[in-house]
């Protein structure tokens, strides 16, 4: 008995030695905390009280070693029933002891109510972050993820180093690894393209040509399965792969005076030139995207602002359909989906990046993000989580998440990445990360994790 004393606080292994203790009473305390190995190696311990104390939070798994409780008393305290006492909440529904009412002094909602009353902690006491999970030391430009005889890849164009380099997930080492490298000119993009059992990589390079590789079972890597022609791809800054129809299309953004942004379909041997757009604008990127169960491209340029594009069934072929007004010097325009929503991102270097909602007649602006020297703004989501990765060149790159109660993305995390050219989402064994490529410094993946606040 050890009532009616001024103890404040009981430290791990407090009764270290008592493994015969029966019953244990310490009421009428001043007790604001406990450690989590209290009551260590009590394992005979069959009545324990701790009422009248000012407890208003315990320890998660405090009672693990109270291997024969048969009676616990907490009357007279009052707890905070927040994400601290989820262990508790789902302790006591489990538990064959038996257990005073334990009740709540807060939050504001559960105020004098008891613990088993509260309806649920699972939206509340878990959050989210990212952590450092692998470096590649070499820069990089873009970044492609695609899936082949289950098991998840990564093609990783590198300018500096002239490589498009091929990763795969190790499910020992549980990184990634080195697979195939395919050697050129200045590659500014890779490009995974599935048919069938065929893996094609679309190779775009400044200098010497774009190509396209097969992969070739036989030799185990990558070879070179076909030309595009240099005089319409002169200064590739995106690819875009879509599919209409069940055909097979991939667009090539060219950014040069010269060059011509253009549409490739796969005609079961190859992939020839399909349709020219856009002529003169030097486009930065293509974004292909279903806009009310019809096919749609969006094509932003530094010379104007984002045309739209929509798929003609007759004629097979992408028409003028509309534009983005008042967005110019869009860099990129990327589209997710969210609750049933389209939304578009627009990407700016100078002046405030977009964020874009579609209302059925037309892409409406929800939320502007500062972002002076940015790159990229790039939607990716983990368990529905939403998040949009901004990068600039001059200053730490930021994470923003969806607030479903704010309808905004709000600042969520900084990270440092040099001169960031893109972020790619890529999940393989239940894991989810993501790839930031910097064009000055190293390559960074970042792994996704969930937080247990309790």
């Amino acid at each position: 008995l050890l009532n009616s004393n001024s103890f404040t606080i009981i430290r791990d292994d407090a009764f270290a030695g008592l493994f015969h203790l029966e019953y244990l009473f310490i009421e009428g305390n001043k007790i604001e905390t406990i450690s989590r190995n209290a009551f260590r190696g009590l394992r005979d311990l069959t009545h324990l009280s701790l009422a009248n104390n000012h407890l208003k939070a315990l320890p998660r798994d405090v009672f693990s070693d109270l291997d024969s409780l048969i009676e616990l008393d907490l009357r007279g305290n009052k707890f905070e029933c927040d994400c601290k006492a989820k262990w508790l909440f789902l302790w006591l529904k489990m538990t064959n002891s038996t257990v005073s009412d334990v009740l709540c002094i807060g939050p504001a909602e559960y105020q004098d109510k008891k613990l088993n009353d509260v309806t649920s902690f699972d939206y509340e006491c878990t959050t989210t972050d990212f952590i450092v999970h692998q470096i590649l030391p070499y820069q990089s430009v873009s970044v492609d993820t695609f899936n082949s005889k289950n098991d998840v890849f990564v093609a990783i164009a590198q300018p500096s180093m002239e490589n498009c380099m091929v990763l795969e997930w190790d499910h020992i080492e549980m990184n990634f690894r080195s697979y195939d490298n395919i050697t050129g000119q200045s590659i500014v993009g890779c490009k995974a393209i599935l048919v069938g059992d065929q893996v094609f990589v679309v190779v775009a390079q400044l200098f010497g040509g774009s190509h396209i590789y097969k992969y070739d079972e036989s030799w185990t890597k990558f070879v070179k399965f076909q030309d595009i022609e240099v005089s319409r791809i002169s200064k590739p800054n995106d690819i875009e792969l879509f599919e209409i129809d069940s055909e097979m299309f991939f667009v090539i953004a060219d950014s040069s005076k010269a060059g011509l942004s253009t549409v490739y379909k796969w005609n079961n041997k190859g992939f020839y030139s399909y349709q020219s757009l856009h002529e003169w604008f030097r486009d930065t990127d293509a974004e292909f995207l279903d806009i009310d169960g019809k096919s749609h491209l969006i094509l932003s340029s530094r010379s104007q602002v984002p045309i739209i594009l929509q798929w003609n069934k007759a004629s097979k072929k992408f028409v003028p359909h509309s534009e983005i007004p008042n967005m110019e010097d869009v860099l990129a325009v990327k589209s997710f989906r969210m609750q049933d929503n389209l939304y578009i991102t627009l990407t700016r270097f100078i002046g405030d990046s977009r964020v874009m909602k579609w209302n059925s007649k037309q892409f409406v602006e929800i939320q502007a993000l500062p972002s002076r020297g940015a790159m990229t703004l790039q939607p990716f989501s983990f368990k529905n989580n939403y998040y949009l990765a901004l990068g600039s060149d001059y200053t730490f790159s930021q994470i923003y998440q969806w607030d479903g109660e704010k309808k905004l993305f709000i600042l969520f995390k900084e990270i440092y990445v040099q001169a960031p050219r893109s972020f790619t989402a890529v999940s393989t064994d239940r894991r989810d990360f993501f790839f930031a490529s910097s064009f000055k410094g190293n390559t960074q993946i970042f792994e996704h994790i969930i937080i247990d606040l309790s």
